[in-house]
């Protein structure tokens, strides 16, 4: 990517389907200097990796096309080794114990309702600082279950619909659509403390 060098961390963003370029461009436009990005759909592409997006989609599409790629075991050692993880919509559906099992969550599909239902709402996010995060739904999960080590960070109508779990980060609506980039910040910020740690 054009004024990135190998100092900046790569962040992959999983390139099976859905919408991993809107993540790409919100990467690649932060400012002072974005992240290097690698669109990821083979194990390989995994390699070298600072930080992972699983993005919005469709999560049978996803899980499909996870298990005709042989991503799933390595997505796990990823999470593992420690790698921060920012899952959005089907992401976040992918992240929880009926699918990959990296967060100890049970996401339910098409909570917030079908496509028709799909709407805008201000959520406040705790660790998020500047006032609310306009969070757009469409076919939106929500978190229906968690473990004690998951940190539940926001909620609609009394439903958990962003949390956190060790450096794994997800959320329920789609973030990378609007213009406010503070959720990715923080994700990289948390891609920075990892790096620190691995350097120690």
């Amino acid at each position: 990517m054009a004024g990135s060098s190998a100092d900046e961390p790569l962040i992959g963003v999983l390139a099976l389907q859905g919408g991993f370029e809107a993540h790409e461009r919100m990467l690649e436009r932060l400012t002072p200097t974005p992240p290097r990005t690698r669109e990821v759909r083979v194990p390989g592409d995994l390699e070298d990796l600072d930080g992972l997006v699983l993005p919005g989609g469709e999560s049978t599409t996803m899980t499909l096309g996870i298990a005709r790629e042989g991503l799933a075991e390595p997505l796990r050692r990823l999470a593992e080794g420690g790698t921060p993880i920012f899952g959005s919509c089907a992401g976040l559906i992918m992240l929880d114990r009926d699918h990959l099992g990296l967060m100890d969550i049970r996401a339910d599909r098409n909570a917030f309702g079908r496509q028709i239902r799909s709407f805008e709402e201000d959520v406040e996010l705790a660790g998020v600082d500047g006032g609310p995060m306009r969070g757009i739904f469409i076919r939106a999960p929500w978190i229906a279950e968690h473990g004690p080590d998951v940190e539940l960070l926001g909620s609609v109508d009394g439903h958990a619909v962003a949390a956190r779990q060790r450096r794994i980060l997800a959320v329920s609506f789609h973030s990378e659509l609007g213009e406010d980039d503070r959720l990715h910040r923080l994700f990289l910020q948390g891609v920075a403390e990892a790096r620190l740690e691995r350097v120690r």
